[in-house]
């Protein structure tokens, strides 16, 4: 599992240093839980959910007083909007977050609030899971005996809880008996196919090729590819859909090539308040992900940089939307609201 939950803290992989290694992280408080989300220890808009719903869990426990008062109350308001600032474009994390804090003012009374608020977090992870492999059977049954799979990013069980979206997919269609093929896309700058995905794949014995991101095309151009499944960090209720950098050029080119190209998600990522992807957040980062590859300096000193850690692919682009509740397709400011009746 990427996180494991102690009952006094919270124990994260950390994510940037594999494949070479397998090092792990443990967080104590909601501050330390903050900086694991900002400095990507954990990433993947499911897994940053679930990360945060523990990190409030964790602020509470550094509370000492009654939760009743202007002070308790204030407290956690602080936590909550300390964890939010974390990233901007994931909207699992507000959501996850929001759930916890209607959770908090709701039994702000009852005697046992840490008891509750630690129960809504597992149940926010232990629901990730289930959902996961729900995305996974919906998606297993658009892919056919013998196909081949482009991922962007990691969408596997390092971005969730556990199981993961794309991947998991992927892993619910060879669970079904197909032999199925994936080519991963580095996913530069900060290689989570290169580190993450191929590594998760190679782990479950999967067939899987890397290839660098300025190689899709020519790829899907020798007919290699079937089709594409990504996961996403936002979408718009027109089903616009943010994700990791280089999703849109993806979209382009399998559109181009006649390619079916699939975005797995769980309803968690879905933000019916959001109207287009014009209006979605975009995260910057560090330029130095650009100007280096692990810590290894490969741009000239001081060059300007623009390093967006997302990009928006619009809705006609996408062949389908794989959730929970089964594939949704255009018109998805239709499809995706009917989720939710």
């Amino acid at each position: 599992m990427t996180l494991e939950w102690t009952g006094n803290s919270v124990i994260f992989i950390d994510q940037r240093k594999l494949p070479l290694e397998e090092v792990y992280v443990e967080c104590v408080n909601h501050t330390e839980t903050y900086i694991a989300i900002k400095d990507m220890i954990v990433r993947g808009a499911p897994a940053i959910g679930a990360s945060a719903a523990f990190g409030y869990v964790l602020g509470a426990m550094e509370f000492h007083g009654d939760f009743n008062s202007e002070k308790g109350i204030a407290h956690m308001k602080s936590v909550k909007e300390k964890l939010a600032s974390s990233r901007p474009t994931a909207v699992n994390l507000f959501w996850a977050l929001e759930r916890m804090h209607k959770t908090f003012l709701g039994y702000i009374s009852s005697g046992n609030i840490l008891d509750i608020l630690e129960r809504e977090a597992l149940t926010i992870a232990y629901e990730d899971i289930e959902v996961n492999k729900a995305i996974g059977k919906y998606g297993a049954e658009l892919l056919r005996d013998g196909d081949t799979v482009l991922t962007h990013c990691n969408a596997g069980a390092l971005a969730t809880v556990d199981y993961g979206t794309a991947l998991g997919v992927i892993r619910a269609a060879i669970e079904m008996g197909k032999k199925i093929s994936v080519y991963a896309d580095e996913t530069r700058p900060y290689l989570q196919g290169a580190r993450l995905t191929a590594w998760e794949l190679m782990k479950d014995g999967v067939d899987v090729t890397l290839i660098s991101d300025n190689m899709a095309g020519w790829v899907m151009s020798q007919g290699k590819i079937d089709a594409v499944v990504v996961g996403a960090d936002r979408i718009a209720a027109n089903g616009d859909v943010a994700n990791k950098i280089g999703t849109y050029s993806v979209a382009v080119l399998a559109q181009r090539h006649g390619i079916p190209f699939y975005v797995a998600a769980p309803l968690s990522t879905i933000d019916l308040f959001t109207p287009t992807g014009k209006e979605i957040p975009i995260e910057e980062r560090d330029h130095k992900e650009i100007t280096h590859v692990q810590e290894v300096q490969v741009a000239p000193n001081n060059v300007k940089c623009y390093n967006p850690a997302f990009d928006v692919t619009p809705w006609n682009l996408i062949t389908g939307i794989i959730t929970e509740k089964g594939v949704v397709r255009p018109p998805y400011n239709m499809t995706l609201k009917k989720l939710f009746d």
